[in-house]
């Protein structure tokens, strides 16, 4: 990932890239922009979107009394990542999209909710998301893209190979330097509120990519940079 340029977060929807912007993250089933590309894939969670796919993988999908674990915040199922066997089968699919994202052109991949298990109800562990990222890591190197970490700070994503991390709202939660620490300047910082994005530019923003951005990140939304 090049340091020293602006980033985009662009997930919903794409939008002209400012002539200052070098990293731009994008959907899986977007078009990268052209600057160096990073392809955003839900990785430990399903998307709204596609429960319909999902259903036809209800083993690979966490339940609990019958009814999928849902991120309330989100809407989104939490997948299940108990065995080893339903770690390899999920790593498999997503290895189908990041194949596709290299395919398309993208540079890199962002695994999204790494701390899924938090949301869990008890029913996946640490030990297992992270045996599942070292997987996801690996299907990333395979296709010839970085592996970016996304959440879980306080977390050095580097000894599972994670090659660089994007942190949302890391200036909210005073965790944009538990970023730094594993990944230097390799972070790019994504703030959604205005008081946390002046707070990110004045103590990082010489250091690391700041934007602000809506929090539905809509190609007309909000979008400033340091």
């Amino acid at each position: 990932m090049p340091v020293g340029t602006h980033a985009d977060y662009q997930l919903g929807g794409v939008r002209s890239v400012p002539s200052s912007v070098g990293i731009v993250v994008r959907d899986r089933r977007a078009e990268p922009a052209g600057r160096y590309d990073v392809c955003y894939v839900n990785a430990f969670q399903t998307q709204p979107d596609e429960r319909r796919s999902w259903r036809g993988r209800r083993h690979l999908v966490l339940r609990h009394e019958g009814r999928p674990v849902r991120d309330e915040a989100w809407g989104e199922w939490l997948l299940d990542l108990r065995t080893p066997a339903k770690r390899r089968a999920l790593a498999r699919i997503v290895g189908r999209w990041v194949d596709r994202c290299a395919a398309d052109g993208f540079e890199a991949v962002e695994y999204d909710n790494l701390d899924s298990f938090t949301r869990s109800r008890g029913l996946l562990t640490r030990r297992q998301a992270l045996a599942y990222a070292r997987l996801l890591v690996a299907e990333a190197h395979e296709a010839g893209l970085a592996a970016g970490q996304k959440n879980l700070a306080g977390l050095d994503g580097t000894r599972l190979g994670f090659d660089f991390a994007v942190a949302e709202e890391c200036a909210r939660y005073r965790e944009c330097g538990a970023y730094a620490a594993a990944y230097g300047r390799r972070v790019v910082a994504v703030e959604y509120r205005r008081r946390d994005f002046r707070r990110a530019c004045r103590h990082w923003g010489a250091r690391l990519p700041v934007v602000l951005r809506d929090r539905a990140v809509s190609p007309t939304g909000v979008r400033r940079l340091c």
